[in-house]
């Protein structure tokens, strides 16, 4: 099980750490193990019924830095279908819960371990120092020729201005966490700031008692301002696979809901990594 600790007032503290086979000099990277031990400790804190749950990073340099691409490429189709959906299947313990749950995201995450932070019903976001490298947050998958495989094209629309979200995350651009778009961190905290007290003070102001079918994602109020956001980044965005996949998810979000959305991701992530452009961007990423 990952680190939990417990507040006086029933409040479950849970600490992402890195695989210990695969310590990434204490970057913490979400791969099948960390996955595994994110659905054990989850299911073994939910039946403490907890007042609520914050998730935050046991790594000084990342909140998560996102999937491991290299465990990834080394599965086949159904190996990695397999593998997007034990991922789904963890996270959503996240929404399940019949408490609140919170992100505290200190440094970057990007891709998977911004979809993990998503999942939970609040996200408190410590910002840069003045003398900080400014760290990104965001979905660079599509600047690897691949797609999210783990609701992304999903939550972040109902997130951020969902124009911004669709042409970002079919792109691939992040963003400085001193410039992020309005919406994504529920509330910002200055750095020095004591963001374990705000998350605490955001879960009691935002409390939940019931399990939740999905997370904060497209859903049948947000879809007629995400149609029409659809529409504009369809006339804009350059006609890639990868940008096509995103867009073809976001009209399945739109149309038929959260899971199958999901489905549409992994089946365009498991096409996507043999195309050209995909193959070339993942050996010159796994290289580096």
């Amino acid at each position: 099980m990952l680190p939990v600790e417990r507040t006086a007032d029933g409040i479950a503290i849970i600490s992402l750490t890195a695989n210990p086979s695969k310590l990434r000099g204490g970057v913490v990277v979400l791969d099948s193990w960390l996955i595994a031990e994110i659905a054990l400790t989850v299911d073994a804190v939910a039946a403490t019924s907890p007042n609520g749950i914050v998730l935050r990073s046991a790594s000084e340099r990342v909140f998560v830095a996102g999937a491991d691409l290299a465990e990834i490429d080394a599965l086949d189709d159904i190996a990695l279908d397999a593998y997007l959906r034990r991922g789904s299947d963890a996270f959503a313990r996240l929404y399940q819960v019949p408490c609140a749950t919170v992100a505290l995201v200190h440094r970057a995450a990007l891709g998977g371990g911004l979809e993990v932070a998503m999942h939970c019903d609040g996200i408190i976001g410590t910002l840069a120092g003045a003398e900080e490298k400014q760290w990104r947050i965001g979905l660079p998958e599509c600047s690897l020729g691949i797609c999210p495989g783990w609701g992304g094209t999903q939550m972040l629309p109902a997130r951020i201005d969902p124009t911004t979200a669709i042409t970002q995350t079919a792109t691939g651009q992040t963003n400085s966490v001193n410039a992020l778009p309005a919406g994504l961190f529920d509330v910002a905290v200055n750095a020095g700031d004591d963001a374990l007290r705000v998350a605490l003070d955001w879960l009691a102001a935002n409390p939940r008692s019931k399990p939740r079918s999905q997370p904060k994602s497209i859903d049948a109020v947000l879809a007629p301002k995400i149609q029409s956001a659809l529409a504009t980044a369809r006339e804009t965005l350059p006609a890639t696979d990868a940008a096509n996949a995103v867009l073809e998810c976001v009209e399945v979000g739109i149309k038929n809901g959260w899971q199958s959305a999901l489905a549409a991701e992994r089946k365009h992530l498991v096409a996507l990594r043999h195309t050209p452009v995909a193959r070339e961007k993942l050996a010159q990423f796994l290289k580096a």
